[in-house]
């Protein structure tokens, strides 16, 4: 069963090919969908814009919706680490990029996992494009510890060979990101699909390595940076939707968000894991729902 079945299209960055899902719905007349949201879907690590699918299909009938993959993962291209760098930095420049080209208006950002860093600091480069914020289990701030579980995979000698090689990482993900319900195995098939070799787990491997636990890595001033920027998100509406048994990023990444956001609209899942797209996908449509209805998206039609 093809749980995908959207096109995707291109972007050109510098010899390599992102591409992104891009739907709409039809036009009904010059300047008819100026007011409506775009919803900006920012996918994190091992994930790809199939994690948004359900989001696609609710919404992109009634606004803008653009899902991306970013380089290495998904369906763009996968160029090694001498050809990429691979960090926060170069996905957010890539993600701006986009924004630009797609000259991308009233954006409702939706993130998750590293998609949350990575999307910030994007659209806090581009604000006056910016209508909301809904963020899914995340962090914009140096990470305050490591898992274990995330920290074995990045052992010398047998880290990259156990994410590379064995797709340790993404196939461990499938299980240990969920908490109340089981994956299908299409929805399996579905997120693994394009990490099927060495060369293509190449984006996977650099993400876990760029997780900064010293001052001396280049992304732990990145998001330094992007946490001091925060509070100029003050005005802006934003929607925190928390998988309460998220064993990576756990309740207390939620406590930081509403230190810096105490405005912000809440939506803790208390039965919820990390994958909170999957593992409850009714309850975060309705909040998106409810959320995306306040910021101008039309009802959905009667059946």
């Amino acid at each position: 069963m093809d749980l995908f079945p959207y096109r995707s299209k291109e972007l050109s960055l510098g010899g390599h090919t992102l591409r992104y899902i891009d739907q709409a719905p039809p036009s009904s007349g010059e300047g008819s969908g100026d007011s409506l949201p775009t919803l900006l879907c920012v996918h994190g690590n091992p994930t790809w814009s199939f994690y948004y699918r359900r989001v696609i299909e609710r919404f992109s009938s009634r606004c803008r919706v653009v899902a991306v993959d970013h380089l290495g993962c998904g369906r763009s291209d996968k160029p090694t680490a001498d050809e990429f760098p691979y960090t926060m930095a170069a996905h957010r420049d890539n993600l701006v990029r986009l924004i630009d080209e797609l000259d991308l208006q009233n954006i409702v950002l939706l993130a998750h996992d590293w998609g949350g860093a990575i999307g910030l600091s994007a659209v806090h480069q581009r604000r006056e494009k910016l209508s909301g914020i809904a963020l899914l289990n995340t962090a914009a701030f140096p990470p305050p510890y490591m898992p274990q579980r995330i920290a074995a995979c990045r052992w010398p000698l047998v880290g990259t060979p156990a994410v590379r090689g064995l797709n340790l990482f993404a196939r461990a993900a499938v299980t240990m990101a969920m908490s109340r319900t089981k994956l299908s195995a299409d929805a399996t098939h579905g997120l693994l699909a394009p990490y099927d070799n060495w060369a293509n787990r190449v984006a996977i491997d650099r993400f876990v390595r760029d997780i900064p636990m010293h001052r001396s890595h280049p992304t732990y001033s990145e998001l330094e940076k992007l946490e001091a920027g925060l509070p100029d998100f003050a005005n802006i509406p934003i929607q925190l939707i928390w998988g309460m048994r998220d064993w990576c990023f756990r309740p207390e990444c939620l406590r930081r968000f509403e230190q810096a956001w105490p405005h912000a609209q809440v939506q803790e899942l208390e039965t919820t894991g990390h994958y909170v797209m999957e593992d409850a996908p009714e309850e975060t449509l309705a909040t998106m729902e409810t959320f995306l209805s306040s910021l101008g998206l039309p009802e959905q039609a009667a059946a």
